[in-house]
Order: C-alpha cells, then structure tokens, then sequence
C-alpha cells in the first residue's frame, strides 16, 4: 500500500517501512508524527484519489532525525566589473519513518 502526502508545499509518495526526508518539522527525535492531508491512498488492487484529501485516510511516522540536504552554490559575477560574490545555502529537512498507512 502506498499513498501521496503532502507537507510543507511538497507532495510526496511514501510506503510503510520506508525513509523520507520532508521539509523542516517542530517535532523531536523519536516522536510520532500524523500527517492527515492525504492526497491518494493505493494498493494492487484499487486507488482512492481525494478531493482535495481522502476522507478518513493519515500516514502515521516516527521522526528519527535531522538532516541537511546538498550544498547549493549561487556564484555571480560580472565580466566588466569585478563584481563576484559566492553564496552557499544547505536546506534542513526531518527524516521520518513510515509506520503505516490508516486508509
């Protein structure tokens, strides 16, 4: 079974079992974290979609740390002038772990 959450203006696909890193969450290690704002729930046989969310539905996870993501580079420069200015940027996200899907 598997369903599309979203979260933090991101859509994502999760299964039970599995690891995803959803942008920056309030809740520490170890905590339980509910997000009810299901888009669609599937399995083998048959897929619920929602409008806007499926009625009924939350994906239930346990947080298990914070991550950062890569290293994001923003260089400018100008040829005619010696302009150049280098900034750097590494996003913070929460890993979480799928405990099951409530359909």
């Amino acid at each position: 079974m598997y369903a599309v959450i979203s979260t933090g203006g991101k859509q994502y696909r999760v299964a039970a079992g599995e690891k995803v890193d959803v942008e920056l969450l309030k809740a520490g290690d170890g905590e339980q974290v509910t997000f009810d704002q299901v888009l669609l729930v599937g399995d083998d046989a048959a897929v619920k979609v929602g409008r806007p969310f499926v009625e009924g539905a939350a994906v239930k996870a346990t947080v298990v740390g914070r991550v950062k993501g890569p290293k994001v580079i923003n260089f400018k420069h100008s040829g005619k002038t010696t302009l150049r200015r280098k900034t750097g940027h590494r996003q913070k996200y929460t890993r979480v772990r799928v405990d099951n899907i409530v359909a």
